[in-house]
């Protein structure tokens, strides 16, 4: 792997409808941010890793424990256009888009999500799902489903429970992390694709690259305690939630 440059960049807005200022909320007194790159830093796979921000304070929260930082515009309408303005501005073969809101991810996952591109030039896009166990997700429309195909290409993302039930044949049902690694140049490419139906429907990104044909491998986590590795924050509930876990944990 370090053949290849790789980079994880982990876009972060202060704005936010349900946590204003997220990446500097505290848990257990280090902000969200700080706690995600300490995570990024552990990955054996990347190179280095970069906080792709449009927010003087973020960045200077960043700046203070030592982290780099790469300014971005402010009108970006997802991460992954924040992170491919980012990708403009560094040099890297390999970009990993790191979620700003999972401060407990294991480091591991992201080396799962960088293996299948570094080892199989004929991928676009690669990342992780998890077998969901908790059956109140299965309905959970937040809880976003993934079906792949023999070899792990995903066939279609949803909100809706998929595969639907209808005979009585044991399967799993897996749930999307928001963890992606592409090519820089495949990254560049996907924020100037059309938006899709399938993608306005289902109000998810991914669906547009399907849509227009990119192969995403899928690869199962192999990490334990999904309950904590795969958390994310989006309340101030959720932060209660967070020194909890960090408590039971210690």
């Amino acid at each position: 792997m370090r053949d290849t440059c790789i980079v994880g960049l982990i876009p972060a807005r202060y704005a936010s409808s349900r946590l204003p200022g997220k990446p500097l909320a505290s848990i257990a007194g280090k902000p969200m941010i700080h706690r995600v790159y300490e995570r990024c830093l552990a990955s054996t796979a990347l190179l280095s890793v970069c906080v792709a921000t449009d927010d003087v304070r973020i960045a200077e929260a960043v700046e203070r424990f030592g982290g780099r930082v790469v300014m971005t515009r402010s009108d970006h309408p997802s991460g992954t256009d924040r992170v491919a303005e980012a990708a403009q501005k560094i040099e890297a073969d390999i970009i990993v888009n790191i979620q700003g809101d999972q401060p407990f991810m294991a480091a591991s996952m992201i080396d799962e999500a960088v293996a299948p591109l570094v080892n199989d030039t004929d991928i676009d896009v690669s990342t992780l799902m998890f077998p969901i166990v908790n059956e109140d997700d299965l309905y959970n429309p937040s809880v976003v489903k993934v079906v792949t195909d023999l070899t792990g290409k995903a066939l279609y993302f949803s909100r809706s429970l998929i595969p639907y039930p209808r005979e009585s044949i044991s399967h799993s049902v897996f749930e999307h992390v928001g963890l992606y690694v592409y090519r820089k140049e495949t990254l560049l490419r996907l924020t100037r694709l059309p938006a899709t139906t399938l993608e306005k429907v289902e109000s998810l990104e991914q669906l547009r690259w399907l849509e227009h044909g990119l192969r995403i491998q899928v690869t199962e986590s192999a990490v334990k305690d999904k309950e904590y590795h795969g958390f994310s924050v989006d309340t101030r509930e959720d932060i209660e939630r967070a020194e909890q876990m960090l408590r039971e944990r210690e």
